[in-house]
């Protein structure tokens, strides 16, 4: 009855006339939505789909409110498909029209994404007890088709927990904070205010991610004072700020400091200002992908 449903309702579709239809999607026993992502740095909502993979909604930390979708394949795709993104109600829902949120092509070997805007639409179809299904040709035999449905049974709570981590996130990503310049006072290892608020911030990313591979630290002083004493100061600095990392928990062995003294200036050192540029640590920050 389910399968005459939803063929009968896309009977208007010439990709799906007189079609047959394998479908995927979790039962009312099976279905169950988790928050497997719930920190500043990263929300995610997962949905099983029985014999077929999963699908994952996750947006990150960043200045936009970005949200991916992926529907993870366990057969990822062996050849470039052309996919249909609708919105089905369930059995239980007879007579409430389908609509289409998008189109998509399912590229070889890789998971399905969809769109930012499509995947919101999803979680607002979700949210209102409707099916998103994706409609596609297998594509080892074209005259199968294939439906993969996201359940919206036991959708909301986990949808309102997603919602409360989205407006945790912080408002800049670890792209951000991976290529930081800080400058100091003249002379000394003091911060000025805005590098103080820029180490503040990395250390508030690191607290909720510390998967950092490695960390470069690059010392530099303007061109005032004897050479050897400028030296000595970028030294200084560059091991002030390995300080901060050891103590964000980030191990010594992957951080690698260098204090270059007064070489490599950015500027001249003729005006106030262009000695403030030189006077800088240079930070870079990596992580595996």
């Amino acid at each position: 009855m389910r399968l005459r449903v939803i063929l009968a309702s896309l009977l208007c579709l010439p990709f799906f006339a007189n079609a047959e239809l394998r479908q995927y999607v979790a039962s009312l026993e099976e279905s169950q939505w988790r928050l497997s992502g719930n920190n500043p740095i990263m929300c995610r909502l997962e949905h099983d789909i029985p014999a077929y993979g999963k699908a994952v909604f996750t947006s990150r930390a960043g200045k936009d409110h970005n949200l991916n979708f992926t529907l993870d394949m366990w057969v990822k795709p062996d050849q470039v498909t052309q996919a249909k993104l609708m919105s089905m109600a369930p059995a239980w829902r007879p007579g409430v029209l389908s609509k289409e949120i998008t189109e998509l092509t399912y590229q070889k070997y890789f998971s399905g994404e969809v769109p930012r805007n499509a995947a919101w639409s999803m979680l607002a179809e979700l949210e209102s007890g409707m099916q998103p299904t994706f409609y596609y040709a297998d594509w080892y035999n074209e005259a199968n088709k294939i439906a993969v449905g996201l359940s919206a049974v036991n959708f909301r709570r986990q949808y309102a927990e997603f919602k409360s981590c989205l407006s945790s996130l912080l408002p800049y990503s670890f792209e951000d904070i991976a290529f930081t310049v800080l400058t100091y006072e003249s002379g000394g290892t003091e911060l000025t205010r805005y590098a103080k608020s820029q180490i503040a911030r990395i250390q508030e990313y690191l607290a909720y991610d510390q998967n950092v591979d490695l960390v470069l630290i690059d010392a530099y002083t303007d061109s005032y004072g004897g050479r050897s004493v400028n030296q000595k100061v970028s030294e200084k600095r560059a091991d002030s700020v390995k300080e901060f990392f050891v103590a964000s928990g980030i191990g010594q062995n992957r951080i690698h400091t260098l204090g270059h003294g007064e070489r490599r200036h950015v500027a001249s050192n003729e005006t106030i200002d262009e000695r403030a540029r030189n006077r800088r640590v240079v930070i870079r920050i990596s992580k595996p992908l």
